[in-house]
């Protein structure tokens, strides 16, 4: 029984998910017809492309990008600036969840390396925030974006089109914010190092130990790892931009990794792939229930975007942009809808819980401190972008 309720609190959004996919089991008896609603290219893709996302990082790539990035700065604002903006534009390519994991532990590192640990928390919150709209700039952002782009059979470039102007829009709220930051925190003292290059980024000990790993272990090795898995991720840009079948995509991503570093397997989420089963599952019964389908048809008639950014709240983003794209079919509605759904509460995205963990594990007495302001600076970024997605951009 522990370890049932352990599960459940672990993986709270699977468990949901599965629980209305047996209860709606109960209304519509398993038939031929549940083999049709899995959406099987999403979670391919998906797959593939978290496996991908899991060789670069095992690499240190994006570490290392962010390393060369941060020696070329130097000041207070500036390195909040690269830090943030590391998250922003990474995640557009990398998923907003990989973009955390990776840059939020390499920037309280570096602050606490430079003596800027005053700043951890307020970067952490904007790197949060970041990542959550640079990622829904592009189809492969985050789930959901994958999700609907392809369900709603968009070419890349309306998608990104359709999504720009938020993008912009939140890139300046965030220079805004990073320039709050930098005149609240002024450290005169400890603008420069000894080269007066900001913090000593070459002293990081992440990359620096895998540099010499590396070293050890032969740099054929790395540089062939690297050269594939760039090229696994180029085929999945081709899947995602209809170029390549995604059945011919799984299968050399499968291979490919197999032979390179098979652990890369056990980096996938799983749990996620299973979440959007579920949904499939629950969505498709549910779409079979007549009564069902108009009662939630009309609640999401012309308020697509309220109701994503609503349910949001408190299912997150991902599953409701899969229980709500069942019954409308406004996709440009939902796509906007669920990306500012993203904000405000710390769980209107799963990638916020990133931040929020490694925060409490290593500022334990601050994590409230920390969810208040991450509480605020969201609401303030969604109520902004919900204005104009309400009364001032046009689809």
């Amino acid at each position: 029984m522990n370890k049932v309720k352990g599960f459940v609190k672990r993986e709270t959004v699977l468990s949901a998910a599965v629980i209305l996919a047996i209860l709606s089991a109960m209304v519509i008896r398993p038939d031929r017809e549940y083999g049709s609603y899995i959406d099987y290219k999403t979670i391919g893709l998906l797959f593939c492309l978290m496996t991908v996302m899991a060789g670069l990082q095992s690499l240190g790539v994006f570490k290392k990008a962010g390393e060369r990035l941060l020696g070329y700065v130097k000041g207070t604002g500036a390195v909040s600036a690269v830090l943030v903006f590391l998250c922003f534009f990474f995640s557009m390519a990398i998923t907003n969840d990989v973009a955390l994991i990776t840059f939020v532990p390499f920037a309280i590192a570096v602050l606490k390396m430079a003596g800027m640990e005053p700043l951890v928390l307020p970067v952490v919150v904007l790197q949060t925030i970041a990542a959550n709209l640079g990622s829904m700039l592009t189809p492969v952002g985050n789930p959901q974006n994958l999700y609907l782009y392809s369900k709603a059979g968009l070419n890349a470039g309306r998608f990104m089109e359709l999504m720009a102007p938020y993008t912009a829009v939140s890139f300046g709220m965030l220079v805004l914010c990073l320039a709050v930051v930098a005149a609240g925190n002024r450290m005169p003292g400890k603008e420069r190092n000894g080269r007066g290059q900001g913090p000593m980024v070459s002293e990081f000990p992440g990359f620096s130990q895998e540099a010499a790993g590396m070293e050890a272990s032969g740099k054929r090795i790395y540089l062939g790892r690297l050269g594939l898995y760039l090229f696994l991720f180029l085929l999945s840009l081709g899947c995602v931009a209809r170029i390549l079948p995604w059945q011919l995509l799984l299968a050399v991503v499968i291979t490919g990794v197999w032979i390179a570093d098979r652990s890369l397997f056990l980096a996938v989420d799983y749990s996620l792939l299973l979440t959007f089963c579920a949904f499939f599952v629950f969505i498709g019964n549910m779409g079979r229930v007549p009564a069902f389908c108009r009662f939630l048809g009309r609640i999401l008639e012309g308020r697509e975007i309220i109701t994503c950014v609503g349910a949001s709240q408190i299912i997150s983003n991902v599953p409701a942009a899969l229980l709500l794209s069942g019954f409308s079919g406004d996709y440009s509605a939902l796509i906007v809808g669920t990306n500012l759904g993203g904000l405000g509460t710390l769980i209107a995205s799963m990638a916020s819980l990133i931040s929020y963990k490694h925060i409490a594990r290593m500022y334990p007495m601050e994590k409230g401190r920390y969810l208040g302001w991450f509480t605020v600076v969201n609401l303030l970024f969604l109520a902004v972008l919900l204005v104009l997605s309400l009364w001032v951009i046009p689809f």
